[in-house]
Parts: C-alpha cells; sequence; structure tokens
C-alpha cells in the first residue's frame, strides 16, 4: 500500500467540540429509520413533498440543525463536525442519512465519523470541490449576507427559482424567502461559513465513507453542479451521480417525486422491490431518463463507479 491510500485509512481530524446540542426534530412513519437534514437558512419544512412518500416506508426524522429552525443557535467558528455530532446524537443505530445541501455535507461528515450510524447516504444538491471561480461565488455571497442580509436572502431565491416556477409557485417562493429573512443572523453566517468551507477539507477523506452512496443534482443547478455530483460518486468507493434533467437547487420542493425515487432506490424502501430499483411511475415534475448499465436505476442521468 502506497502513502496516500495510508494517508487515507487514518482518523479525519477531531473538531475541538463540546457536547453535541440537542436539535429539534420530529418523526413520522415506520419501518428502517431514516433522516432528512436541510441546508443552510432553511429548516425542517423543506422536506414537506417529500415526507408522505418517505414515511409510508420508513420511520422518518426531520431535523433543524444547530442555528435553525426550532434548534439552540449556532456560535462563529462552528464546525460541520459539530454540526455531524449533533445528529449523530439524536440517532439510534443504522440510519439511512438523507441531506440537502449543507445537510449533505453533515451527511458525509457524518458517514466519515459514526459509519456505525449510516446505513446509506443520499447527497441531494451537494457540492464538491469548487473550482477557484466557484470559491470566489460563494465567498461573494457570504460578504452580501454579512453586509445585506436581505439582498442575500431575495438573491438565494432569485438562484434558486426559475422564473417560470416563481409565476407558477408564487407563494412557494414567498415562503422560502420568509424562511431565509427569519434565520437568527450570526446563527446563518457562522453556517454559511461552513457551508462556503467544507467540502475543500472533506475531499481528501471521501474514500473513508463506507456507506452506500448516490449523489444527486439538478441539470440546471449553477452552486451544486452536475459534475460536483459526478466527482462525488467518483471519489466515494461504489458511489452513483443521478442528474435530474431540468431542475435547479431546490430538488425536495421542485422535485419531490424524482428525488423520493432516488431516495427509496437508494435505501431498498420501493414496494414490491427486494433491492428498491424500482424506477417509480411519474405524472409530475421534470421529464427523466436514464443512463447506464444497471437494470432498475432511480430516474435521471446515473453513472456509477465500479
Amino acid at each position: 500500500m502506497g502513502r496516500s491510500e495510508a494517508g487515507v485509512r487514518a482518523r479525519v481530524p477531531a473538531s475541538r467540540a463540546g457536547a453535541p446540542v440537542a436539535l429539534s426534530h420530529e418523526a413520522h412513519g415506520c419501518g428502517p429509520e431514516l433522516v432528512l437534514l436541510h441546508g443552510v437558512g432553511l429548516d425542517r419544512r423543506m422536506w414537506d413533498r417529500c415526507l408522505p412518500a418517505l414515511a409510508a416506508r420508513h420511520r422518518v426524522t426531520l431535523v433543524d440543525l444547530r442555528g435553525h429552525g426550532a434548534s439552540p443557535a449556532a456560535a462563529a467558528g462552528v464546525s460541520l463536525a459539530e454540526l455531524a455530532a449533533d445528529v449523530g446524537a439524536l440517532l439510534s443505530g443504522p440510519t439511512h442519512v438523507v441531506g440537502f445541501s449543507l445537510g449533505a455535507l453533515v451527511a458525509q461528515r457524518l458517514g466519515l465519523d459514526r459509519p456505525e450510524l449510516t446505513a446509506s447516504l443520499t447527497l441531494v444538491s451537494s457540492v464538491a470541490v469548487r473550482s477557484e471561480e466557484e470559491r470566489a461565488a460563494v465567498a461573494r455571497r457570504q460578504e452580501l449576507a454579512a453586509q445585506d442580509f436581505g439582498a442575500s436572502a431575495w438573491a438565494a431565491v432569485d438562484r434558486w427559482f426559475s422564473p417560470a416556477w416563481r409565476a407558477q409557485e408564487p407563494d412557494l417562493a414567498r415562503q422560502v424567502l420568509d424562511t431565509l429573512l427569519a434565520n437568527d443572523r450570526a446563527s446563518y453566517l457562522a453556517c454559511y461559513r461552513v457551508f462556503a468551507t467544507a467540502d475543500t477539507a472533506l475531499w481528501r477523506w471521501l474514500p473513508r465513507i463506507a456507506a452506500p452512496t448516490v449523489a444527486v443534482t439538478g441539470e440546471r443547478d449553477p452552486g451544486s453542479t452536475p459534475a460536483m455530483s459526478h466527482r462525488l460518486a467518483e471519489r466515494i468507493p461504489g458511489g452513483r451521480a443521478v442528474i435530474v434533467p431540468g431542475a435547479r437547487h431546490l430538488l425536495p420542493l421542485e422535485c419531490p417525486r424524482e428525488l423520493t425515487d432516488v431516495i427509496l432506490t437508494q435505501t431498498g424502501g420501493h414496494a414490491g422491490s427486494q433491492t428498491g430499483s424500482h424506477a417509480g411511475d411519474h405524472t409530475g415534475g421534470h421529464p427523466s431518463h436514464t443512463t447506464g448499465t444497471h437494470p432498475g436505476t432511480p430516474t435521471g442521468q446515473e453513472s456509477q463507479r465500479s
């Protein structure tokens, strides 16, 4: 074994973290355990459209991450490891972990720190090793949030909602905006710093993730790009990438049927399927198609690391 491979097997550097904080959460349904983690500035309500289908097959725990929703505030300097430890403290055994955006980074860190708790990982709209240009763009968004929080919230909604979707569901766009504006500013900035920087440090350790992993994002997501999902699939042993045609960032709200299909394929939760690899029947959302050689793969364009 080469020195670089041995380094990958080393323990992920621990955070100088205190005790995990008690997160606000709720549980629905019954079956194998599944936990849903939201993105920065949002809260567990972002999973409302996915919850019915998931709770029909799983015991689903929805969480407000530290600094969000009804959970305790996040202090300046909070680390990704601390956010992951908070979630780990809620779990009593192997759990299918689904994380969106910041939540996807938390899921990756949980898979590294607590592999006994991660039955599978579904990384939704996740970033991975941003380019120099992408790092500069997220740094500008972070600076705007510090200087003019309202303007940064409006800009986020403009990125996330296409004009057609916003015209179709103006109330939803307003709800997302209101959720962003309701954040405690200091907590938001502390967690946004994690979102803006943690993918770089994670990259070295991703080959140590043992849980079956799928990375899924929208074809038109400008921040969590298809290239990033393919990088994750290539970096994590056995990883897969699924790209949802036509979609932007907010897959749990924009394409809940397509996303729940990917999740249930990953967890083995499809009715009548021993492996969970049933594509499902979609009558709404974006059209989708499958590539690859695996029968029954989830909707979307898929690649797999062998």
